[in-house]
């Protein structure tokens, strides 16, 4: 991580996301269940104009890959309708690393990490129901119009057939830089090569509580499971700082390579304990101007160390 103090605000989110989820000591505070995979990137070339980065020019880089469900319970079964992600560790020809964070939804539902923790204010459980009261999440959309579409996507979210069969968003905007110093903002969507499978909610209620991992393991005796790195190509006006807000579907795209998923990890224990940061970023890519995506190194930070000391 890029910064490990822990900050007030980044505190007050962590401590909220307990609030509305629970605690479950030595786990992340989301995304807690999840295993790692071993890997390869191999680039297209087609970014390379675009950006020094080392893992995007023509040599395949090793990966290290975590797909995970996003509940703070690491018990929530796979079949529930619920967030999916896919992280990526590049492993660089210098010894270093670069990540690319990604979930099954395109936007994000607050615009800044205050407005991030007004929702989970929104969505603690009213102690007579037992469920966030709608009047409140009615009145965060209300104060916060543009969250209101990372909500809706939320609740419609496909429940995979496998983590193999599912699309996912890096939802914050990036800045590549090139050779000459000129600067590209990009958005990052990772398409499967299997074509996008989903079960209906009766189909899901049959899995088994950890269907997406064994189905996985199945899935890689046959061969590597595949995904499309396609690259959204920002134009001016677009926003760079609010992740809430998708840029127009007409702008351009490139494909930037493929990522070839071959095997689990031998260590899955050390690969647990490792933190996947969007903020993890190389020289060619630059942090764009989005305060939730600068604010989720902090926060990751404070959830790292709880977990860390068992808490």
């Amino acid at each position: 991580m890029n910064d490990h103090s822990p900050t007030p605000l980044a505190v007050a989110a962590v401590d909220a996301i307990e609030r509305v989820s629970g605690t479950y000591p030595g786990r992340r505070r989301v995304h807690a269940r999840g295993l790692c995979y071993d890997g390869v990137f191999v680039p297209s070339g087609d970014a390379a104009p675009l950006t020094t980065a080392g893992h995007l020019q023509t040599t395949p880089v090793p990966v290290v890959v975590r797909f995970s469900n996003s509940n703070t319970n690491p018990t929530v079964p796979d079949g529930v309708r619920a967030g999916r992600g896919l992280a990526v560790r590049f492993l660089l020809a210098d010894g270093g690393a670069t990540d690319l964070v990604s979930v099954n939804i395109p936007v994000f539902f607050a615009a800044s990490p205050e407005q991030f923790i007004e929702l989970l204010g929104a969505l603690e459980k009213d102690p007579a129901t037992g469920v966030p009261d709608p009047a409140r999440v009615g009145a965060y959309v209300g104060a916060h119009p543009t969250a209101g579409l990372g909500l809706q996507e939320a609740t419609r979210m496909p429940i995979p057939v496998s983590y193999g069969t599912a699309r996912y968003w890096g939802i914050h905007a990036f800045v590549w830089v090139d050779a000459q110093g000129g600067r590209h903002p990009v958005r990052y969507r990772w398409e499967p090569d299997a074509g996008l499978r989903e079960l209906s909610a009766e189909e899901a209620e049959g899995q088994q509580p950890e269907y997406l991992a064994e189905e996985l393991v199945r899935r890689l005796d046959d061969g590597p499971v595949g995904f499309t790195l396609r690259v959204q190509l920002g134009q001016d006006g677009d926003p760079t700082d609010d992740p809430t807000v998708p840029w127009p579907a007409d702008r351009p795209e490139i494909v930037a390579g493929q990522l070839r998923v071959k095997s689990p990890v031998a260590d899955q224990e050390y690969w647990a304990g490792q933190v996947f940061d969007p903020t993890r970023v190389t020289t060619g890519i630059d942090l764009s101007d989005d305060p939730v995506l600068a604010f989720r190194s902090q926060a990751y930070g404070v959830s790292y160390e709880r977990r860390a000391d068992g808490r």
